[in-house]
């Protein structure tokens, strides 16, 4: 965003873009910046600089065995992110088999997170009350999202994004549960199905 003209710091564009959707940043990034950025151009822009990362970026640690020890349940990925962007990572990580069809972004829908819809959007496709699903979220964005469609969200700490103060920004947003590793996710589930 320096280079097209809007100054701003790796923690202040992580605080204020991350977790929304390309239309939804486009829009906060003209009105914090006052500029008219070209939405392509700066597609374009941020995709060459993650295409060029994206090899030194690992999946979190232990998200492989967690997803292995779910296979007996309908997991989906309910995203803010691009299906292109979605569909190459979960290729480049060798998650892809985990999800089958079930991958959803927010891109073509009216209204992204915070918004409930991505989420509500899932459930119904899936066939599942939003009450019964668990949402695994690590942007208070997403765990608004959500937290507003009435699912039991559990805030994830392990992100490389993760900064001092998030734990209360996502206890504030929904979370109704924190783990800082997906151990802590698999504990929590079990609690959850035995309570």
């Amino acid at each position: 965003m320096t280079e097209l003209g809007h100054r701003i710091t790796a923690e202040q564009a992580i605080e204020r873009y991350s977790g929304l959707r390309w239309s939804d940043c486009h829009r906060a990034i003209q009105a914090d910046s006052g500029l008219a950025v070209d939405l392509p151009k700066l597609k374009a822009c941020v995709h060459r600089m993650v295409a060029d990362r994206a090899a030194d970026v690992p999946a979190i640690g232990g998200i492989g065995a967690f997803l292995e020890a779910q296979s007996g349940r309908v997991l989906a990925i309910a995203s803010s992110s691009d299906r292109e962007w979605l569909d190459s990572s979960l290729e480049r990580l060798g998650l892809r088999r985990h999800f089958g069809d079930h991958v959803f972004s927010a891109a073509g829908i009216p209204r992204g997170k915070p918004h409930p819809d991505v989420y509500l959007g899932v459930a119904k496709a899936l066939g599942i009350p939003p009450s019964r699903c668990l949402v695994i979220e690590d942007h208070p964005v997403g765990v608004a999202a959500g937290a507003s469609a009435g699912m039991t969200v559990v805030a994830l700490l392990a992100a490389s994004h993760i900064r001092s103060g998030h734990e209360a920004l996502v206890r504030s947003a929904g979370a109704r549960h924190v783990a800082r590793d997906y151990r802590q996710v698999s504990e929590i589930l079990s609690e959850l199905e035995a309570g």
